[in-house]
């Protein structure tokens, strides 16, 4: 209880608008001699401070998913379907139907010693029964089972005439998590390949895979964010491209990087990546290392490195990561090389930031973006994913209650939701491997950075959710910098476009809106890939195929599908597209600048890649 009034004094997390601001806290100037009205106030916050207190703890449990979202979803769902006897039927019929089928196929496979075609086939997405192990007596009639099941409840949970498409959504989602849990896959005693692993080394796979399992365990409760130990580590084989910090405030460092070539274009590049997690993503191994590809062409990089904040930072909102980010690195870029233009880059959340910076500053008359690159990043967030799917009020005001307690979003809260989204691939397919089967991923650079997650500042994460992914404020021209909302209609800047083929968490159909709020050239990338993988996709890099076609501003509209079938896929990086795209909108080359600049408060600090990103 006297945390509980202790916190009642300190009034932790305060937050601008009414929707998360605590009970009657505009009661703070009454008179001392009030001393009913003090005591009201008291018992207010009080109560307030234990109802949040209540349901971070249940968040906790919960893994950030409020249990109302999920209530609301199966009733949804439930009553609709109680009210549609047809759609009842029509199961029922389809459940006895899909029965007798199996059982003829089951009849057909044992007499034919398991030579009969299959009644289903896996999505072309699902590797889980690719193994001819898998087309054998008894295994074959597990798998065929599972999939006749899986179809089932798909049909049950769409098409139920009322229910809302987010429910409907969302329970489709849920019922492929609790499906996928139960897969046959997933068990020593039903997948076969783990059988014949077991029988083949005498269960040895099972002593390692239990090793496996420790060592992940011990490192889970130990807080340790490396999954790759001594094989690659920041600094040494990780972010290894030469440079300089040359600015650091309470939020970012600004690295600078040293010249490849003698001669660079003058309009130097500015990176924003996503504070979700670390920049280098787009500074992995020498050998796919974005920054380092991008010098080597002759251009000047300088690349943001977000803090990873704490406790002492829930109350830096989206505001102070504008100020603090791209234009106070914007700044520092421009005294530096002199250059009155320089090319913005943002990548997924980094991506929308840097659209907010370029609107705002073409709604001030500042002109200094020479372009706009916006990889994975969405502005509009009607169609942003399966991430969404929970995404509502009920939800945005548990998470908000989670962090005001902690003071941030943690991130193993993050990195479960995004495992989530790929359950198949990175969850149960990698316990078969790793516990099951005894055999360890193979390590790369790409998953030493997965690992290697950030927190998000209590205030910032509840705005950008309400803003953004509540209330889509940016594309419906609501969202306020400063005093007065900004369009991005108003940016005059190129885009430069891209969208990965397999996103899951920035959905190339999401990204590609950006040709309905712009009002300028918009030149758009569909690459194949994912998230991460679709973006760091060097030259040379075997099976990388993209689309690239440019919107003229005053071109009429053209539908995603639409634009991807007229777009011809070639094959390759869509790198090499685009720094070809940046010569075009650059100057002839010059000398190099220097690297910081010293006598306008620009010294360099230390070298690359600086102190922020060692932060845990």
């Amino acid at each position: 209880m006297s945390d509980l009034l202790d916190r009642v004094v300190e009034k932790p997390g305060k937050l601008r608008g009414p929707a998360v601001e605590p009970a009657n806290d505009h009661v703070e100037t009454a008179s001392p001699s009030s001393n009913s009205e003090l005591s009201s106030r008291d018992r207010a916050e009080f109560a307030e401070v234990m109802d949040r207190k209540a349901r971070a703890a249940m968040a906790k449990r919960t893994s950030g998913l409020s249990p109302a979202t999920l209530f609301a979803v199966w009733s949804d769902w439930a009553v609709h379907m109680g009210a549609a006897p047809g759609k009842r039927l029509a199961l029922w019929e389809d459940a006895f139907l899909k029965s007798a089928q199996f059982w003829q196929y089951a009849t057909k496979s044992i007499l034919s010693g398991g030579q009969t075609e299959p009644l289903i086939e896996p999505l072309p997405q699902d590797r889980r029964f690719k193994s001819d192990a898998w087309k054998k007596l008894p295994f074959s009639l597990l798998y065929q089972s599972f999939l006749l099941r899986q179809q089932w409840w798909h049909k049950a949970v769409t098409g139920v005439r009322g229910v809302s498409p987010q429910h409907e959504r969302a329970a489709q989602f849920a019922t492929r998590q609790l499906l996928d849990a139960f897969s046959p896959s997933n068990s020593p005693f039903t997948n076969p390949e783990v059988i014949e692993k077991a029988i083949n080394e005498a269960g040895r796979n099972f002593v390692r895979g239990a090793q496996y399992f420790y060592e992940d365990w011990r490192r889970s409760a130990l807080g340790s964010t490396s999954t790759n130990g001594e094989e690659y580590t920041v600094g040494r084989n990780l972010a290894v491209t030469p440079g300089k910090v040359v600015l650091r405030n309470d939020l970012i460092e600004l690295v600078q990087y040293e010249p490849s070539t003698d001669k660079v274009r003058p309009e130097p590049i500015l990176i924003t990546p996503a504070w979700i997690m670390k920049y280098y993503i787009l500074d992995l191994s020498p050998e796919n290392s974005l920054v380092k590809y991008l010098t080597e062409q002759g251009f000047t990089v300088f690349m943001i490195s977000w803090k990873n904040p704490g406790r002492e930072d829930r109350e830096r909102g989206m505001d102070d990561y504008l100020r603090l980010g791209p234009m106070a690195a914007l700044n520092a870029v421009q005294a530096i090389t002199g250059s009155e233009k320089i090319h913005g880059v943002g990548y997924c959340l980094g991506g929308t930031l840097l659209s907010i910076a370029a609107a705002a500053m073409a709604r001030d008359g500042d002109d200094r973006l020479a372009s706009v690159s916006l990889l994975a990043a969405q502005t509009d967030f009607t169609e942003a994913g399966e991430l969404t799917l929970f995404i509502n009020e009920s939800e945005v005001a548990y998470l908000e209650d989670m962090m005001w307690e902690q003071g941030f979003l943690d991130a193993k809260q993050m990195a479960g939701a995004f495992q989530i989204l790929r359950s198949n691939d990175l969850i149960w397919s990698r316990a078969v491997r790793e516990y099951l089967m005894g055999e360890r991923g193979s390590k790369f650079d790409l998953m030493a950075w997965n690992a290697d997650a950030t927190h998000m500042p209590y205030r910032m994460h509840s705005e950008y959710l309400r803003q953004l992914f509540l209330n889509n404020e940016l594309a419906t021209g609501q969202f306020a910098v400063g005093d007065r909302p900004v369009a991005l209609s108003d940016i005059r800047a190129p885009i430069f476009a891209v969208g990965t083929e397999t996103d899951h968490v920035a959905p190339w159909k999401s990204v590609y809106k950006i040709h309905l709020l712009a009002d300028t050239d918009v030149t758009f990338v569909l690459t194949s890939g994912g998230h991460n993988a679709g973006i760091v996709s060097e030259p040379g890099h075997a099976g990388r195929r993209n689309r690239i076609r440019t919107t003229r501003h005053d071109d009429c509209y053209m539908d995603p599908d639409s634009w991807a079938k007229a777009t011809h896929e070639k094959e390759g990086s869509w790198w090499m597209d685009w720094t070809r795209w940046l010569a075009v909108r650059s100057s002839a080359f010059v000398n190099p600048p220097q690297i910081g600049a010293a006598d306008k408060g620009y010294a360099p600090l230390c070298d690359a890649p600086g102190v922020y990103v060692h932060g845990e």
